[in-house]
């Protein structure tokens, strides 16, 4: 038998919040300190063989759509592999669902989006229905009556895999339903209609594209009423007891999100009870779609974290001409860059979470318009830091044994779920011009007293204050800047020197790096930012 040499061990078990010094600092820094001893018991169980043989499991068996029994009555049941409800046992007793809801305290969304940042490295599929229940609360509390029946559920550290009456059941988990086959994105284009059962209820007609995990106890869905595009509260289950009339036509065959059910859906006379002010359903389904879109910043700077860290202990035990890949300058360039790119996404993410803690005007107008930048910039640096990462595996790297092929498929959903980069563009641009307040936050966000920040935020504000005449062939180039301006006074701020100077050099005023990592100029602490990455045990 051949032996094999010259490969690396197994990255497990390792602790994946104990090993994250940028984690823990920011953990820390932005108010989620209290959280830390859960935290670190979380990261010890990410991080161990059995939960990361789940995330392989679970997107090596995809769910399975059964429409019909034996005999013939329909079921429009999706059946999942066990990991898959190993994984979000484990994300539901942590919390990840509803915790800043359920116990809100100084740092909840903080030390939540730290929990959810560790669970999309081990499997991302899970991460969806954790995000939507996350996001629906706000919008469910539209609704006084629906929240007191629903919230207690909602709030509960378990997971509840039975697919029964919510009422029957321990805890439950919410979806949502908004994109139809016509419009996509464009939601006034929604055509399902919903019409009075004349009951107090409404009985919905139509379809839904796209409807993520149809397993999940209820969703929040758009219909047009008589007084026009409303939000809906649709539960699987009928009052009486029967399954409500949601018909799953078939299951989506994605790029990745392998784990995860995405549906095609028709509603037959569904039940479904008004959420909100009749006729206002986009402005009240809106505030979920802020908190989903977090939770795509999060996901993707999680995914990046995870691609870095694979590359790092590749590099580290991997020899090629005579040295190790981390001894090679040539190697340290480019695991240096996937560093910095990795550190000011986390930061970034961490930092936006805090905005979702405050309640002050301040915090809203920043997250008003941090949000759709930060989901932009985030979202589409993910792929090209992850191919870059599987590049230095070679040819390990490359097939599904390793973890980066998932880590691959699974960037671009994050991207085009809650709305794509031209809408997240859009979307800052309104922000800038409907909010008189966010241009200031920003500002008080950006300033920092150092002169490199200082000149890219004076070009940056002179473009956003000529935004409002509608630049929007440039949308995507004004809101790069923004964000990494912002990353750049974060890292001065609380990053090691080296950090922030090695940013400040490869990103302002260079348009980022194109996509291509390793560009870092001469005279920088390459290796300093490797072990700060990932300490060398």
């Amino acid at each position: 038998m051949v032996e094999v040499a010259n490969q690396p061990p197994p990255l497990e078990p390792y602790n994946l919040f104990t090993t994250d010094i940028v984690l823990r600092e920011a953990v820390r820094r932005e108010g989620a300190g209290w959280a830390e001893t859960a935290l670190t018991a979380l990261g010890a169980r990410f991080g161990s063989p059995e939960t990361v043989a789940l995330g392989y499991a679970a997107n090596r068996n995809p769910p399975v759509l059964r429409n019909f029994d034996r005999y013939g009555h329909r079921l429009d049941e999706v059946e999942f592999h066990p990991a898959w409800h190993a994984l979000l046992t484990i994300a539901c007793e942590a919390g990840l669902h509803s915790s800043p809801w359920a116990r809100p305290q100084t740092g909840a969304h903080v030390a939540r989006a730290a929990g959810t940042y560790m669970l999309t490295q081990i499997e991302s599929g899970v991460y969806c229905p954790i995000a939507m229940t996350y996001g629906a609360v706000p919008t469910l509390r539209q609704a006084p009556a629906l929240a007191e029946e629903w919230l207690p559920r909602i709030f509960s550290p378990r997971y509840d895999a039975r697919f029964v009456p919510a009422g029957q059941k321990q805890a439950v988990l919410l979806g949502m339903g908004m994109t139809e086959n016509q419009g996509g994105s464009d939601l006034r284009t929604n055509a399902t209609r919903a019409e009075p059962d004349g009951e107090g209820a409404f009985r919905l007609y139509g379809h839904k594209w796209f409807m993520s995990a149809p397993m999940c106890d209820a969703f929040l869905v758009l219909a047009r009423s008589a007084g026009g595009l409303s939000c809906f509260l649709m539960p699987r289950f009928c009052r009486d007891g029967s399954r409500n009339a949601l018909r799953i036509n078939r299951l989506k065959d994605k790029l990745g999100n392998r784990s995860n059910a995405s549906s095609e859906v028709e509603f037959e006379g569904a039940h479904a009870e008004l959420v909100g002010e009749e006729g206002r359903g986009i402005p009240t389904i809106i505030e979920m779609g802020n908190y989903t879109r977090l939770d795509c910043c999060i996901g993707s700077a999680g995914l990046m974290r995870q691609a870095l860290v694979q590359a790092v202990h590749h590099a580290r035990h991997r020899v090629a001409f005579q040295r190790k890949l981390v001894d090679q300058p040539l190697m340290e360039n480019v695991l240096a860059d996937l560093a910095l790119e990795s550190e000011a996404a986390t930061v970034l993410a961490l930092r936006l979470a805090r905005a979702y803690d405050e309640n002050d005007a301040a915090a809203q107008a920043l997250r008003r318009v941090l949000t759709p930048a930060a989901k932009f910039w985030i979202c589409k640096r993910a792929p090209c830091l992850i191919v870059e990462a599987m590049e230095v595996l070679g040819g390990a790297g490359y097939i599904e044994e390793c973890i980066l092929p998932r880590l691959y498929r699974e960037a671009p959903v994050n991207s085009i779920w809650e709305g794509s980069g031209n809408v997240m563009c859009l979307d800052v641009l309104r922000a800038i011009a409907r909010t008189p307040a966010a241009c200031e936050a920003l500002r008080a966000e950006i300033e920092c007293g150092d002169a490199r920040i200082a000149s890219s935020a004076a070009r940056l504000f002179a473009r956003l204050e000529a935004s409002a005449s509608g630049e929007e062939a440039q949308a995507r180039d004004l809101v790069r800047d923004l964000v990494q301006t912002l990353q750049a006074a974060l890292l001065v701020r609380h990053a090691p020197a080296p950090v922030a100077d090695a940013f400040c050099a490869a990103r302002l005023g260079a348009g980022g790096n194109g996509g291509v990592f390793g560009l870092l100029p001469r005279g920088l602490p390459l290796r300093a930012l490797i072990e700060r990455a990932l300490p060398a045990a």
